[in-house]
């Protein structure tokens, strides 16, 4: 009797707001009127704390924390691991008035014949291959997508059969004037700790095989993470500027420092992190104008 007044209560003050509104208050936890329109989108528990370290005159609605950020308003919203978790938080946004997301995390490192990558660099991605679940769902349920995206054979075939999985991978591309924004902050700060490169976006972290690695070298990637692919297709669906700053923390395949085998932690590890975030803040100012 008590959970059927409190559903009748419910559905009486839902008639009172939109569908938009319900969706952000179910999965936010607060008002579409509380997110701002540049939105910091960690998804890691000490990435984070260290951003809302440096969120002055900070203000908590739900999931989402308010305030400013070397005088820029932000608001700063952990998405949690994965493309899933990462298209529900951006299906929240373009249902507020945020015009603007910056990724800011971690990710595995990729070393190749062209590009050495070290724990402790950051990369920003210029692309990202989605070869996660979610990417393919909005593709079939938006498949004018598919026309706009450039596509490869999934470069494990080379060295594996592919029992399941994605066949063809498509490549989705952050807002390229945010990423020039960040990549000149990153140069003038940290020049022989930033790189430009190519992203693998994956569902599964322990997966990541020597056969996987070997893979992603053969088309020349840089980096492996779990959201941004998403993020990037997601901004181009809903014309929403998107881009991704990383720190690389381990090197999946590397003999000493791979995450499922390492029994130490590099160094740099965290450092690296400190720096992709000393680029975002000194980046902010540059990226407000952006939106004028």
């Amino acid at each position: 009797m008590l959970n059927r007044i409190k559903s009748e209560l419910l559905n009486v003050g839902l008639k009172f707001i939109s569908v938009d509104e319900k969706i952000v208050r179910m999965l936010l936890e607060t008002s579409p009127s509380n997110v701002n329109e540049i939105v910091i989108l960690p998804a890691i528990k000490i990435v984070m704390k260290k951003i809302l370290q440096k969120l002055q005159n900070k203000r908590n609605y739900g999931r989402v924390y308010n305030g400013e950020i070397n005088n820029v308003r932000v608001s700063v919203i952990r998405s949690l691991i994965g493309a899933p978790n990462c298209a529900i938080t951006v299906e929240c946004l373009r249902r507020c008035k945020t015009k603007l997301i910056i990724r800011i995390d971690t990710c595995g490192g990729v070393e190749t014949p062209n590009t050495k990558v070290d724990i402790g660099n950051i990369l920003i991605p210029k692309l990202a291959f989605c070869d996660e679940g979610t990417s393919p769902q909005y593709i079939r349920e938006n498949p004018s997508l598919a026309n706009d995206l450039d596509a490869v054979p999934n470069p494990i075939t080379k060295f594996q059969n592919l029992l399941t999985g994605n066949q063809t991978i498509f490549i989705s591309r952050p807002n390229m004037n945010l990423n020039e924004v960040l990549l000149n902050s990153g140069n003038a700060l940290f020049p022989n700790k930033t790189i430009l490169g190519d992203l693998w976006t994956t569902d599964a972290l322990f997966c990541e095989s020597l056969d996987f690695i070997r893979a992603l070298q053969s088309i020349n990637i840089q980096g492996i993470d779990m959201e941004s692919s998403i993020l990037f297709l997601l901004g181009k669906l809903y014309n929403l500027k998107t881009a991704s700053i990383l720190s690389v923390t381990d090197l999946p395949g590397h003999l000493k420092y791979d995450l499922l085998h390492s029994k130490e932690i590099h160094p740099d590890m965290e450092n690296g992190i400190d720096n992709a975030i000393k680029i975002l803040i000194n980046s902010l100012p540059k990226i407000k104008n952006s939106l004028l």
